[in-house]
């Protein structure tokens, strides 16, 4: 089945964005295709672009997900864009903030009729237990001039072929919405705008102030899960997150131990 997108367009996002957020822009650019959005910020990043810079693409030919992954972005088929933001605190106190990132997705995405959407600790976008979308957050700089690069990919109307290299179970939102047309600049407008909302805020309150809405969105607490850490692999049943953002394992034993991001990734066991 088809279904008709809106092609990608400068204008009709800025007209969609919030006040707030095109308060906050300092750059808005769409590309029909580029190898990668986050390494498009990163280079301007490193060449002094001011946060609020916003760059899409229909296609990545290079899109990059975590731990090396490639991200499938082919053309009119997904919504990949990232955030450059500077933050004027020290980077030891942004713990959590890919956790927040997965907040700002599911509010746009609820906000859109995605009622079933949710996150897999970090940072996978999930409906249904099948994953809608992915977060990468790249960074630089020093303690007075750190930035964040938020990459955000999500699955719109995968053809089927290109599908199949998916290692995992996926779902787009043609199948969650059905055959109407999905503007996807609305939805980046909405992406934007709830991004730029919570970063604003983590920026007064860090991850501490986002601990209860994760619990609403969190779709793995209480479940049986294997953590598989850079030298070694362990199990336990996850009880949540803590303020910093690390997930609160628990062990056969009954012990509680933090494991924070990075290079970690998890897996639900049945």
């Amino acid at each position: 089945m088809s279904v008709a997108l809106h092609p990608l367009d400068r204008d009709r996002v800025l007209a969609d964005l919030s006040d707030m957020a095109r308060a906050c822009l300092s750059l808005l650019e769409v590309y029909p295709t580029l190898d990668s959005t986050n390494s498009y910020l990163l280079a301007g990043a490193r060449a002094g672009w001011p946060g609020g810079a916003v760059c899409l693409a229909d296609q990545q030919t290079a899109g990059r997900g975590r731990q090396g992954r490639n991200w499938l972005t082919p053309p009119d088929a997904g919504l990949a864009f990232s955030l450059l933001w500077r933050f004027g605190v020290s980077p030891d106190v942004l713990g959590g903030l890919s956790l927040a990132t997965g907040i700002a997705v599911v509010r746009a995405l609820r906000s859109w009729g995605v009622r079933e959407s949710g996150l897999k600790w970090p940072n996978d976008v999930w409906w249904r237990e099948r994953k809608l979308g992915g977060i990468l957050l790249e960074s630089g700089g020093t303690a007075k001039e750190f930035y964040v690069v938020a990459g955000i990919g999500l699955n719109v109307a995968l053809p089927v072929a290109d599908a199949a290299v998916i290692d995992q179970p996926w779902v787009d939102l043609r199948e969650i919405l059905g055959a109407a047309p999905i503007d996807r600049n609305r939805l980046a407008a909405a992406l934007i705008g709830e991004l730029i909302a919570v970063y604003t805020r983590f920026e007064t309150v860090g991850f501490a102030g986002f601990v209860d809405e994760w619990a609403g969105v969190d779709r793995i607490r209480g479940r049986r899960v294997r953590l598989q850490l850079p030298n070694a692999s362990v199990g336990g049943i996850a009880r949540g997150v803590d303020a910093t953002g690390a997930l609160l394992l628990e062990s056969v034993d009954g012990q509680i131990r933090p494991y924070l991001g990075g290079e970690i990734s998890l897996r639900v066991e049945p």
